[in-house]
Order: C-alpha cells, then structure tokens, then sequence
C-alpha cells in the first residue's frame, strides 16, 4: 500500500473480461472499475457477485481502483459453519 492511496471497502456489482470488475463502494454508493492486483492473480483468487473487497484507490483518480482483498464472507456450511 504506497502512502496516497485511499483504502475502501466495496461489494462486487458486476464481472467484466479482463479481471476487470464493478465495484460498488460502501457507505457511498459510488462505482468504481477496479481489476485484481498481482498478488491475487498468482494465488488464483476468485471474485463473482456478491464478495466483498478491500480497494486501494488513487486520490487523483476516483473512478478507478486495485482490489487488494477479499473479505471473509460467513460459512453457511462444512466444518467451519456456526451451529445451530
């Protein structure tokens, strides 16, 4: 993370060619098109609909950002899942 980025948290809206994607912004409502960084790319991270991800964004540039992490989302099933 360089020192004048902006870190936001967003949800996925929509998957475009490319590793690119929409990403709606939290608490604000803004889109934005942001694309995987290198790291997520080489340990074969997927994103669809739905996941919620941490972004680092430009100052200069508020329509574009780099998708940093996939948040945990709750289990629901398997070993990990609460129970019931």
């Amino acid at each position: 993370m360089s020192q004048d980025s902006i870190v936001v948290e967003g949800k996925i809206v929509n998957v475009l060619a490319g590793t690119m994607f929409r990403v709606e912004v939290e608490g604000t409502g803004h889109v934005v098109l942001a694309h995987i960084s290198g790291k997520m790319r080489k340990r074969f991270i997927r994103l669809v609909p739905g996941d919620r991800v941490r972004m680092e964004m430009s100052p200069y540039d508020m329509d574009k950002a780099r998708i940093v992490w996939r948040l945990n989302k709750p289990r629901t099933d398997g070993p990990g899942a609460p129970r019931r």
